[in-house]
């Protein structure tokens, strides 16, 4: 029987904002993707992908889960030592997920509990947040369940606080149109964790702080409300308030290769900027209601679309 795939995810608003209570709202990414396989290992890349999922069991076997999430770590174990290794395009610190579909990908095969998309409901996703939250932490020392999640269900997520997740229909994607969301390679991977310390560095200082709680996530919510809604005139005047805010305040976690792209953006209106997960490399979410235009001005960049309205 073959493995299901897991796919990654894009945030496409909610960076650093969900650790202060701000809306998310994130969707699974199909182009990229993992499953667990087995083999006889020849290559390096399943070498080493078994020999991660080994040390991963190790933690497992020493993790305490809430009573009815537990995973059958001796069978995991078991297959581990049968070749078993995850089959993976997703790339590593590009803030897609890796990890999450990863985290997904074996508790979707070794937990005890199994759960369907279609009808689970609120407090089983609110449940299973926190316990994706306790497997992740091997890869980034904490983890809010958020990415793991996403890319278990397969489906749009809307996080409404830290504690509440559901699930959410989103405008259909129209091909053919101008406008589209898209990535920007920085050309170089990121890390999560200094990322996010920087961030805590900054939240010490109470300007900071007041300026995320009233402008940032002021700014956040409203897109995601206007994006849901498609009253797309309120949502690029929020999102053109957000773009210059994080260039302003997240310029730490902003690739210096794009400095003057997203400053570009801002100064002609032709498209937006904005952090796809922690930032400091990785991709980086483009929005515009002109792609043809966007791309021109954006030559030299690898971008892709993922999103057209």
């Amino acid at each position: 029987m073959t493995n299901p795939l897991f796919y990654a995810k894009i945030l496409l608003f909610g960076e650093y904002g969900i650790i202060e209570d701000s809306r998310g709202l994130t969707l699974p990414f199909s182009f990229y993707k993992g499953t667990l396989k087995f083999s006889e290992l020849q290559s390096d890349f399943e070498k080493k992908s078994n020999e991660h999922l080994r040390n991963y069991a190790e933690y497992l076997k020493v993790l305490t889960l809430p009573a009815g999430f537990e995973v059958d770590t001796e069978s995991f174990i078991q297959d581990i030592n049968s070749g078993l290794f995850f089959d993976s395009n997703i790339p590593q610190g590009y803030g897609i997920g890796s990890s999450g579909a990863l985290v997904a990908a074996v508790f979707e095969k070794y937990s005890l509990k199994k759960y369907d998309a279609e009808t689970i409901s609120k407090d089983d996703l609110k449940a299973l947040k926190k316990v994706f939250g306790l497997l992740e932490s091997y890869f980034h020392g904490t983890s809010s369940g958020i990415d793991p999640l996403i890319c278990y269900m397969n489906l749009p997520i809307l996080i409404e606080n830290k504690e509440n997740v559901d699930k959410v229909a989103i405008p259909q994607s129209e091909e053919g149109k101008k406008g589209a969301i898209f990535l920007i390679d920085s050309g170089t991977a990121g890390e999560t964790g200094p990322m996010v310390q920087i961030f805590f560095e900054k939240m010490k200082t109470e300007g900071f702080r007041k300026t995320l709680k009233e402008e940032f996530i002021r700014y956040n919510n409203a897109c995601i409300e206007y994006f849901l809604s498609k009253e797309m005139n309120p949502f690029f005047r929020n999102l053109k308030n957000l773009s210059v805010w994080a260039f302003e305040h997240f310029k730490p976690m902003i690739p210096e290769s794009l400095y003057k792209a997203w400053k570009k953006g801002i100064d002609t209106n032709a498209y937006y900027l904005k952090l796809c997960g922690s930032g400091g490399g990785g991709y980086i979410l483009g929005f515009t209601r002109d792609y043809e235009k966007a791309e021109e001005m954006l030559e030299g960049f690898n971008k892709e679309v993922i999103y057209r309205f």
